[in-house]
């Protein structure tokens, strides 16, 4: 049985969920229990990707694919993500551990970023992609019609890379692993070092790229936060 949260947290995606129990996975951070939404924001991140890929290319048949990669970069980086997740007042319908809920877990950006992969993975197991796809598009619908094609979008590893540069820091080290999951489809972990921050961030990602470039929006974050 949904809560009253849920319930208007799924009014105002205008969806219905068959299967309550991937709701509740997709809103259960990794704190509070084994069964969470890490495997699901693994599949909606995937997911996403191909459909704002699919409405660029629709949207735009005259941009040249390098563009297209960075414009949709922009639109599903985490903190693009966590927007729409404050949006949706996500905040209110997480499932936390007592640890993360002290430490103000409900407001994290990558906490929101993940829930929404999450629950867009969630959407297509229960409904299908063309579910899946509708919620997307009615998600990202404001942002889609405001792109300016003409705009210089850096992605996050570039933003990193200039942003120590400018302070005269030592350019950032990556590692990337590949991570053993229980599907036919590769999961990557990276790690991202800096000076400037005393521990090491990692992230992961469908892809090298995405892995690297998810942990170099999560540093960029951490750091911008300290100035």
């Amino acid at each position: 049985m949904k809560t009253p949260a849920q319930k208007a947290l799924c009014k105002q995606l205008k969806v219905t969920f068959n299967n309550e129990k991937l709701l509740i996975q997709a809103l259960t951070h990794r704190s509070a229990a084994a069964e969470n939404n890490e495997r699901l924001e693994y599949l909606g991140d995937a997911i996403l990707s191909f459909v704002i890929a699919e409405a660029l290319f629709i949207r735009f048949p005259h941009v040249k694919e390098g563009k297209l990669s960075r414009l949709r970069a922009s639109l599903v980086k985490g903190v693009t993500l966590a927007e729409i997740g404050r949006e949706l007042k996500l905040g209110e319908v997480l499932i936390l551990g007592p640890g993360e809920l002290k430490s103000g877990g409900y407001r994290r950006e990558s906490i929101l970023a993940d829930t929404v992969e999450a629950i867009i993975g969630a959407l297509f197991l229960d409904s299908g992609i063309a579910a899946a796809k509708e919620m997307i598009v009615n998600l990202f619908d404001e942002r889609l019609n405001s792109i300016d094609v003409n705009e210089i979008i850096k992605d996050p590893k570039t933003q990193l890379q200039e942003l120590l540069q400018s302070r005269k820091q030592p350019l950032p080290i990556y590692s990337v692993n590949e991570v053993r999951v229980e599907t036919s489809q590769p999961l990557f972990e990276a790690s991202c070092q800096v000076s400037m921050l005393d521990k090491v961030i990692v992230a992961r990602g469908s892809s090298h790229r995405k892995a690297e470039q998810k942990s170099a929006e999560r540093v960029l974050i951490l750091i911008e936060g300290q100035l």
